[in-house]
């Protein structure tokens, strides 16, 4: 029985123009093995969580440099969950100050990879977490 790839959505909420680091995320967890799905710049919470059900992905990966995370990032789990997406695991990148870390992983952003973060920590982040919520939907 073969395993089954993990499929990753990443997305730029909101205004911000940099898409570099997100770039090299989306190549390293390609390169993992992993389906990776680029939205592109200047996407809405709408269309992240439309497009995260469309392509009925494992992750949603967001990367905000804008400083506009405490209102893009939480409405995107929102929505995920208003679509029955509570499976998907949400995590994000980019400038965050550390006092803002809680308060968005209270709102359901599973980890927050800042500056610096080596791919390969965020590669091995999502396999033992997408690994473990498959185990306990298969439990259920």
């Amino acid at each position: 029985m073969t395993e089954e790839k993990i499929r990753v959505l990443i997305a730029k909420p909101g205004l911000d123009g940099h898409d570099r680091g997100a770039k090299v995320v989306a190549r390293a967890l390609r390169d993992a093995g992993m389906e990776v799905i680029y939205t592109g710049l200047r996407q809405t919470p709408e269309m992240i969580a439309e497009a995260a059900l469309q392509e009925d992905v494992d992750v949603v990966g967001l990367s905000i440099l804008s400083g506009a995370h405490m209102a893009l990032l939480p409405k995107v789990v929102q929505l995920l969950r208003e679509k029955g997406l509570d499976h998907v695991l949400v995590v994000a990148g980019g400038i965050i100050p550390d006092e803002d870390v809680p308060k968005l992983k209270e709102a359901g952003i599973a980890e927050i990879f800042g500056p610096g973060t080596s791919t390969q920590t965020i590669v091995e982040y999502i396999r033992n977490k997408v690994a473990e919520i498959r185990r306990s939907r298969q439990n259920a």
